[in-house]
Formats: C-alpha cells, sequence, structure tokens
C-alpha cells in the first residue's frame, strides 16, 4: 500500500542520478516533478517511474521549491533532490512519526557519495530538514541558495542517513560551490550586509580546520582533504564576491556622479 506522501523535487539535466531517486520514492503515493528545461533524459525517466510532470522556467531555489510544494495533495511532504535517494529505514521512521503525529517536521543525516563512496563513519556528517507538513511549512524566498522550508511546529532528528550523490565528483562539487557562492554573495549584498576584511583574511583557514579537524574529515583520508580544501575555498569566495560586490556598487556610483 502506498503511503500518504507527496515528494516533490526540483530538477535540470539529473538524468546521472534521478533514477536511483525516483526508485527509493516508488512506496510514496505521490511525486511530484517540476523541470526548468532539461535537454537530457530527465523527463523520459520521470515518466517511466510514474512522476507528475510540471515546468515552470527557473525561479530561484527557494521560489521554485515553493512552487513545487505547492502541487503536493498530501499534508506530509517530502523533498529530495534529483541526486540523492532515501532507504527503507527511512520510509519506516518517516512513516511511524506519521502514524503517530509525534512531530510537524523530521531532520536527517545527509550521506555523500565523493569519488565512489561515502565518507568515514569516524567524519560528521551534515544533516537536513526534508519531511514536514505541508500546511506548516513554506520557504524563505530571501535566500538565493542553501534553502530550506521553515516549520512552524515541533522538529525530531532521526538517526538515519539518505544518500547524495551530487558530489560525486571534483567538477561537480566545483561547478556548485562557484554557482552557490555567487548566490550567497548576492543574498548578502541585497541584505546590506558588509564584507569583513579580518573574515577575508581568516575565514579560509578557519573552515579548514573547522572541516578537516573539528568535523573529523581527517579520517576521511585524501578525499576528506579534499573536501576540506574545497569547503574553505567555498567560503573564501563567497567572502571574496561579496566584496566585489561592494566595489563594482562604489565604481557604479562613481560613474553616475
Amino acid at each position: 500500500m502506498k503511503l500518504p506522501i507527496s515528494v516533490f523535487i526540483i530538477t535540470k539535466n539529473e538524468q546521472e542520478n534521478l533514477e536511483k531517486t525516483l526508485k527509493s520514492v516508488q512506496r510514496m503515493e505521490e511525486v511530484i516533478l517540476v523541470d526548468s528545461g532539461s535537454t537530457d533524459n530527465t523527463l523520459a525517466i520521470a515518466k517511466e517511474y510514474g512522476a507528475k510532470i510540471y515546468h515552470q522556467d527557473w525561479l530561484g531555489y527557494s521560489k521554485q521549491k515553493q512552487y513545487a510544494m505547492s502541487l503536493c495533495q498530501n499534508e506530509w511532504v517530502l523533498n529530495l533532490d534529483g541526486d540523492e535517494a532515501i532507504n527503507d529505514e527511512i520510509i519506516e521512521k518517516l512513516h511511524q512519526i506519521m502514524l503517530n503525529d509525534t512531530a510537524d517536521s523530521v531532520r536527517l543525516w545527509r550521506n555523500d557519495i565523493f569519488i565512489g563512496k561515502p565518507l568515514s563513519n569516524y567524519s560528521k556528517k551534515p544533516n537536513n530538514h526534508r519531511f514536514y507538513k505541508k500546511s506548516k511549512s513554506h520557504f524563505d524566498q530571501s535566500l538565493l541558495a542553501h534553502e530550506s522550508a521553515t516549520v512552524n511546529g515541533k522538529e525530531v532528528f532521526i538517526n538515519e542517513c539518505f544518500d547524495h550523490y551530487g558530489y560525486g565528483s571534483i567538477k561537480s562539487i566545483t561547478e556548485k560551490n562557484n554557482n552557490y557562492s555567487s548566490l550567497k554573495a548576492k543574498e548578502k549584498f541585497q541584505k546590506r550586509k558588509s564584507f569583513s576584511n579580518l573574515k577575508l583574511l581568516l575565514v579560509l583557514p578557519l573552515t579548514f580546520f573547522k572541516e578537516y579537524i573539528l568535523q573529523r574529515k581527517l579520517f576521511s583520508g585524501r578525499r576528506g582533504f579534499i573536501l576540506a580544501v574545497m569547503g574553505a575555498y567555498y567560503a573564501f569566495i563567497k567572502e571574496a564576491k561579496l566584496y566585489e560586490h561592494y566595489q563594482q556598487n562604489i565604481e557604479n556610483k562613481n560613474k553616475n556622479i
């Protein structure tokens, strides 16, 4: 029997991993896929697995997810990206939370697959907020990247991991980091958050220390070292791009004088 859960996914050219995602949610009653113009086999794969397909020109991450969630018919919704997959243990936990109505939202661990395999169990995993009641949730549309639903209600954390394949290669992480850093810098600039010379100087080494030592990526060998360096550089270019926004703003004002 299908579970009364709506899954919503936003996509563009996700053929590489989408089949894993859709296979993992076959027990769910409804799968909503909002596509912003795929030119690969994304839509064919979605049709094969019975997803309800909608087209929406790109609105930005938060607005796109808000639109996708609005199409869901069930009260309980699960947000996945087209490069993520859940497992039976997660489904059973979510089902029990629904049946007992013990929470309004659920946070769970994310298992990043990097260069062919996950990191060491001793390395700290990130976590994400992905399962919640639709009527109590919304996406903050001022967030341009790293968006997560805001939920009015009780949150619980389950000790289960979903798999994330979007960090599968150095190339894919580099492309995402370049895109997200531009969006986060623009978001901070729009909110009039000033750049910091001190942060520009220190953010890279301090972030590397946090990721490699405090988050224990050192236990993941060379792959952990590479991820810690990339995470530190991502933190640096966010601050550098924020500085760039302010410099360009000053130059534009000078041109108009």
